[in-house]
Formats: C-alpha cells, structure tokens, sequence
C-alpha cells in the first residue's frame, strides 16, 4: 500500500509559479509511473503530466507544454510538478498517482494509476 501526500498548492496571480510536491510512504518510488492529474469544477479529471518508471517516457498535456516540468526523487520519495507562467485556466485541484503496471501508450489515462494523493487546490487569479 503506497500513501501519497500533496503540498504547495495556493493562490497564485497569473504568470506565477508554483511547485507541487508529493511524497509517497509505504514504498518507493523507484517501480512506479508517476503522474498529476487535475480537475476543474464542472470538467472531466486531465491527465496534466505523466513519467514512467524509468523516465523514458514522459507525457505533457498540449495546455501545460513549456510551462510545467515533472520530475521524481525516487531516493527521497517524492514527485514533483514545477508550473510556470499560471493561467487562470489552470486552476484545478492537482492529484497525484502511481501506477505499477501502466500501458505506456496510455499513461495519461486516470485509470492506469493505483494510488493517488487527496489533491491539492491551484487557484491562479489576481
């Protein structure tokens, strides 16, 4: 049974920065894929940005491109999401999951992931 445990989400202006944290107990994280997922009020769960276990793939969703960076710890146990340049459209509450058996042509999808965090509120607003 793996835990994981979101932090840094907040209230931002536009064109802020944020960077969200996820750290995982009961395992680590060296096997798993990892992702971020959001969901906006009134809209389907969005895949933001997924890694492999392996970090040979990686999966941005088009709205976040050259803007968000996903990174892992696997010695610390922790999972990264570094957004920049927020928009309000961002705002979303932002989850994050492992997943030990993932297609990785779909490793976007929600359902590929075991574990996931309780979600951490990303409000971008001046």
């Amino acid at each position: 049974q793996v835990q994981l445990v979101e932090s840094g989400g907040g209230l931002v202006q536009p064109g802020g920065s944020l960077r969200l944290s996820c750290a995982a107990s009961g395992s680590t994280l060296d096997d798993f894929a990892i992702g971020w997922f959001r969901q906006a009020p009134g809209k389907e769960p969005e895949g933001v940005s997924c890694m492999s276990s392996d970090e040979g793939t990686t999966y941005y969703a088009d709205s976040v491109k050259g803007r968000f960076t996903i990174s892992r710890d696997n010695a610390q146990g922790t999972m990264y999401l570094q957004m920049n340049s927020l928009k309000p459209e961002d705002t979303a509450v932002y989850s994050c999951a492992v997943g030990s058996r993932l297609i990785l042509s779909s490793i976007r999808l929600p359902e590929q992931y075991d574990y996931w965090g309780q979600g951490t509120q990303v409000t971008v607003s001046s």
